[in-house]
């Protein structure tokens, strides 16, 4: 399927969570192309906050990704003040680290609600009236921990897996009515999503302004899938033909582990609060 690309002058744009991070980067990238962006967050303060920085092109809006009804009261809202939505990214996203079996079923499911219900209830709340339009843009950003099994986010694993197949049958079924879906897919990204946790040593990392780029260009491509850093597209054909024995090498060779026995605790005290919160 071919797409005209989106133009983001004057386009409505709305980003959640947007309050920091990937989606405050994603948010002034957009503003900075002409876009009305409305920037949607649980801490309304921080939503504020960066609508403020924007400038007369944002506005801010209270949203909690987990349930249909804040969805719906929030997209009206976004609609009678800025016009129809043309783009909608999905970016609200939140990473527990622990073994598997350490971890309590509240934060999992906490995981669920946001990283997979998230992105469910955001494009039944938005989608019908681009296909209506026949025409319209959706970012769900995923992670290449939707391609990679990593120790100590299994659950984290399991939504973001599950964000990948949401957003690639989505696509297919919105083709036809001129609506796209495209996945973003980040390495580890300097977030507060990974404090405490060691980065580099291998595992490819990048800024939050890395992945808002991303998604602003998908508005242009309407690609599928996009992997940041790019060179990592190869990498669904690598874990395809790789040998459990080999891949088993490489996550010993760049510290696959790191999220189950190097995590400081300390660092990653005030993200975990903000978690157990929800």
């Amino acid at each position: 399927m071919s797409y005209p690309g989106i133009e983001l002058r004057n386009a409505v744009v709305l980003v959640t969570g947007a309050g920091r991070g990937i989606g405050r980067a994603t948010a002034v990238a957009m503003a900075a192309r002409g876009a009305k962006v409305a920037c949607a967050d649980l801490d309304r303060a921080a939503a504020d906050d960066v609508a403020g920085g924007i400038g007369s092109a944002a506005r801010p809006y209270t949203l909690d990704v987990r349930t249909r009804a804040s969805w719906d009261e929030c997209v009206a809202a976004v609609v009678a003040d800025l016009g129809p939505i043309d783009v909608l990214v999905g970016n609200a996203g939140v990473m527990p680290v622990a073994p598997f079996l350490d971890e309590s079923d509240e934060i999992g499911e906490a995981t669920i609600d946001v990283n997979v219900w998230g992105l469910i209830h955001g494009m039944r709340a938005v989608a019908p009236a681009m296909i209506e339009r026949r025409r319209g843009h959706i970012v769900n950003v995923a992670s290449l921990a939707g391609k990679i099994a990593i120790p100590g986010l299994a659950v984290y694993n399991a939504s973001k897996f599950a964000a990948v197949g949401l957003s690639s049958t989505a696509r297919l079924e919105f083709a036809e009515h001129g609506v796209s879906v495209s996945t973003v897919l980040p390495s580890a990204v300097r977030t507060t999503l990974t404090s405490g946790l060691p980065l580099g040593k291998g595992l490819p990392t990048v800024d939050p302004e890395d992945i808002a780029a991303a998604v602003v260009r998908t508005c242009r491509t309407r690609r599928a899938q996009t992997p940041v850093p790019g060179y990592l597209a190869a990498l669904d054909l690598g874990l395809a033909v790789a040998p459990e024995p080999l891949l088993t090498l490489i996550r010993k060779l760049v510290g696959g582990n790191r999220a189950v026995d190097s995590v400081d605790t300390t660092a990653r005290a005030d993200y975990d609060e903000r978690l157990r919160r929800l």
